[in-house]
């Protein structure tokens, strides 16, 4: 798990998928000179556990419009993480496929604990439930592109996503699945209101292309 921060403020989740590359969302481009801190528990401490490392450069999506498809994004980082007990890239979905109704999966991050509560300074995790495709177009209309997302409900008492916690991870069978992408504005909490992530089976080429083509230090967002 990482913390995307600005200024030593954190302002997104990530994850790191191989020592030199983390997956976030795009919609957590800013300006300004992005730090990756992984291997923290508690943000408001220098943990020995903790790995601070800069990011040389950005690749999101190049169909991402600032909406809610293609949120998706590429950190290479500046130096590679150092790989240990407490920072281990997860393993990317082995080929494109739907994900199972109904299966049980892992969230986490340093977001906000509710609609008007300020961002958790230690990591939380919280557990949410996969829905039907129909479930998530009923209630997102438009907003919800069925390749590219995968939407959750969730309750109160086990946790789960909101705001500050875009880019995190979502995780089922112990298998990483999907990116943070939105919640309902304001209403995080709202359980009429399902979560949504990026399917990120359906982005293994993009992701492919993107890493091969930024270790060759040649850029091409056309993909």
């Amino acid at each position: 798990m990482a913390s995307l921060q600005y200024q030593e403020k954190h302002s997104c989740g990530g994850i790191l998928i191989r020592k030199d590359f983390v997956l976030t969302a795009a919609h957590c481009k800013a300006q300004g000179d992005m730090t990756v801190v992984l291997g923290a528990h508690d943000l408001r401490k220098k943990e020995k556990s903790q790995q601070r490392i800069k990011v040389a450069k950005f690749c999101p999506h190049s169909s991402f419009s600032g909406k809610f498809d293609f949120d998706i994004m590429l950190l290479k980082l500046q130096n590679n993480a150092t790989k240990n007990k407490y920072v281990k890239p997860l393993d990317l979905p082995k080929k494109a496929k739907s994900v199972s109704d109904k299966l049980k999966c892992l969230v986490a991050g340093w977001g906000k604990t509710g609609p008007s509560e300020p961002d958790s300074k230690v990591l939380k995790e919280g557990t949410e439930r996969t829905l039907p495709i129909t479930d998530c177009e009923k209630i997102w209309g438009d907003h919800f592109k069925s390749q590219q997302m995968i939407c959750t409900t969730f309750n109160k008492k086990d946790g789960g996503i909101c705001q500050g916690d875009s880019g995190g991870p979502l995780i089922c069978k112990k298998k990483l699945q999907g990116i943070t992408a939105f919640t309902a504005s304001g209403h995080c909490d709202n359980t009429l209101y399902p979560h949504v992530f990026t399917n990120i089976s359906y982005f293994l080429p993009w992701i492919k292309k993107m890493i091969y083509l930024a270790n060759g230090n040649t850029f091409d967002n056309s993909y």
